[in-house]
């Protein structure tokens, strides 16, 4: 898509930077239980991400959440729901493709809201860039089994190509990304990877956390299991 479309399809707003750049280890979850233990363990990037239908229960929780990430300074994203992060005064909000011609993009940049955006492909990296958002999220990357998705994976090759074309904007990849194949990932540019499971279904959250954030203190972690060690 030639990006004189992509700006007419989505004009440019002047959304706030992170506080942190780059952005680093960027939990996605769905429980204010593990938002809250997530932010105890010292990681300050992360993202609610409620999937049901808006209610007065999920506003209690965006609400929680961002009083939460508020006491911690932490960047903390509100997937989707962007009435209610506009309402509560969230740090920023992460939205896909299909939510941007839906949200009111000039009242969240007019807010001070952050905005994360989702992209699959080139054509979908142009209309974010028209917008000049806080971030953008490169995927999928890899097979996922979190999410269906529609297309293929980005693959290691397309991500360093993405990456070269965004430029200095900060990116996120995200899609599949597990701890042995973070380094290679890291290698092509980015300066965050988002991961799902690799918190939901981790036996010790405090190691797993400390090993994934070892990444941005030049350190290569540690696998925890020779099946790790063997993976990518």
């Amino acid at each position: 898509m030639p990006a004189a479309s992509a700006t007419h399809l989505f004009p440019a707003h002047h959304f706030a930077p992170c506080q942190s750049a780059p952005l680093g280890f960027y939990p996605v979850v769905d429980s204010l239980a593990l938002l809250e233990r997530l932010l105890a363990l010292g990681v300050r990037t992360l993202q609610l991400r409620i999937k049901a239908p808006f209610s007065a229960d999920v506003d209690a929780q965006i609400a929680a959440a961002v009083a939460l990430g508020r006491r911690y300074q932490a960047q903390l994203f509100i997937n989707d729901h962007w009435q209610a992060a506009l309402q509560h005064g969230a740090y920023g909000v992460h939205l896909g493709q299909e939510d941007l011609a839906l949200a009111d993009l000039s009242a969240l940049a007019a807010a001070g809201l952050r905005l994360g955006v989702s992209t699959h492909g080139y054509a979908e990296v142009l209309q974010a860039l028209a917008l000049q958002p806080s971030y953008i999220a490169l995927g999928h990357i890899f097979p996922t089994p979190t999410k269906q998705m529609p297309s293929r994976p980005q693959g290691l090759g397309r991500l360093r190509q993405l990456q070269a074309l965004v430029g200095s904007i900060p990116t996120v990849a995200i899609g599949g990304i597990d701890l042995p194949c973070a380094p290679q990932v890291l290698a092509c540019g980015v300066g965050s990877i988002a991961v799902v499971r690799a918190v939901t279904q981790a036996e010790d959250l405090a190691a797993t956390v400390q090993r994934w954030q070892s990444l941005w203190q030049g350190n290569t972690p540690l696998p925890a299991t020779v099946e790790e060690a063997v993976k990518c």
